[in-house]
């Protein structure tokens, strides 16, 4: 069974699932907005919440397509926006403090090394570096676990990265993930999921959510998702990088929620628990008279039939009493018993 250690949580299929809240850049660059996020992850119950760091000359050129809700060019924003390492290293400190595990994706080996500098544990890489394969591995040999996204990628894909990474011996996961802002229902393929924890047995599997709701997670920790991450922001109606795919804190409140109460019921035991059993006496039938039936009398199908409760002759065994004989008088709506028969 394959399993990441960060920070003394254990991450695997038989341990809770680990919830992360994506801050992103929906701090739009302010410290302080990003500090309330971190409280807010914690507030809601979230075990991670991750930022990512961009250093944007090492990671783009100028002209990439403009940005997602910004009428300027991605490079543009992330100079006015993009946190620095040294805001990284507060908001670190102050997650340490509280008790929330901080996870950054770094879009560049750059950005990897300055977060490495200050501590982080693992790292978490996103779905267009999954494919970077000289970029990964110089990042695998921090030897720290990583959490791989794979949107937009084929099983080849996928497959290529996880051959890489699994050679340098360190934990890893995979995380299904559409990279569509919103995604469609239709493309989120959550039966995925299975098919990934049966291909890349090395990876404990996830998955990084980006539809506006919380019903694909729900399910894909019924399908066997061991990470989940969704996008948070502080305020639905304020414009941000992530808005589209991004939940409130009030809502990841509901998903952290639903998720635990979601976990205590995945046991795959079929029996009769302690609490059914006083319900079972008076929801199950039992075998009852229909009318009044003289002693020596033969029973027939129209006298007897099945009601409620349950703490009589079951009802099934109604075969083996047509044709027996009443040993004395048994008036109507009447438990029978097998004293009352022979």
């Amino acid at each position: 069974m394959s399993s990441i250690q960060i920070q003394g949580r254990t991450i695997s299929s038989n341990s809770s699932v680990f919830i992360i809240a994506e801050a992103g850049d929906n701090h739009m660059g302010k410290l302080d907005a990003a500090i309330e996020m971190c409280w807010q992850a914690k507030l809601a119950g979230c075990d991670c919440i991750k930022f990512q760091h961009h250093i944007p000359d090492e990671e783009m050129l100028k002209d990439v397509p403009t940005s997602t809700n910004f009428n300027m060019p991605l490079y543009e924003f992330l100079q006015k926006h993009a946190l620095k390492i040294q805001d990284h290293k507060k908001l670190k400190s102050y997650c340490d403090g509280i008790g929330i595990i901080y996870l950054c994706t770094p879009f560049s080996f750059k950005a990897a090394e300055e977060l490495n500098s200050i501590g982080v544990e693992a790292f978490k890489i996103g779905s267009g570096e999954m494919t970077d394969l000289p970029t990964l591995a110089k990042i695998a040999k921090f030897g720290k676990p990583m959490i791989i996204s794979t949107g937009m990628s084929t099983y080849e894909e996928i497959g290529r990265t996880y051959d890489l990474i699994s050679g340098f011996g360190i934990d890893f996961a995979l995380t299904n993930c559409t990279s569509e802002y919103p995604a469609r229902y239709e493309d989120i393929n959550l039966k995925v999921l299975d098919k990934m924890i049966q291909m890349f047995p090395n990876a404990v599997i996830g998955h990084s959510d980006h539809t506006p709701d919380l019903y694909t997670c729900f399910a894909a920790v019924a399908l066997g998702a061991s990470i989940i991450e969704k996008h948070v922001t502080l305020n639905k109606n304020i414009i941000c990088p992530d808005q589209t795919v991004s939940i409130d804190f009030h809502d990841m409140h509901m998903l952290v929620d639903g998720i635990r109460k979601i976990e205590l019921s995945l046991g795959n035991e079929k029996k009769l628990n302690a609490n059914e059993k006083e319900i079972r006496d008076w929801a199950f039938r039992s075998i009852v008279s229909l009318c009044d039936i003289k002693a020596g009398a033969k029973i027939t199908p129209k006298m007897i039939w099945s009601k409620r409760p349950g703490t009589g002759i079951p009802s099934y065994m109604m075969p083996n009493i047509i044709g027996k004989y009443a040993t004395h008088n048994i008036k109507k709506d009447t438990l029978i018993s097998w004293s009352d028969i022979q």
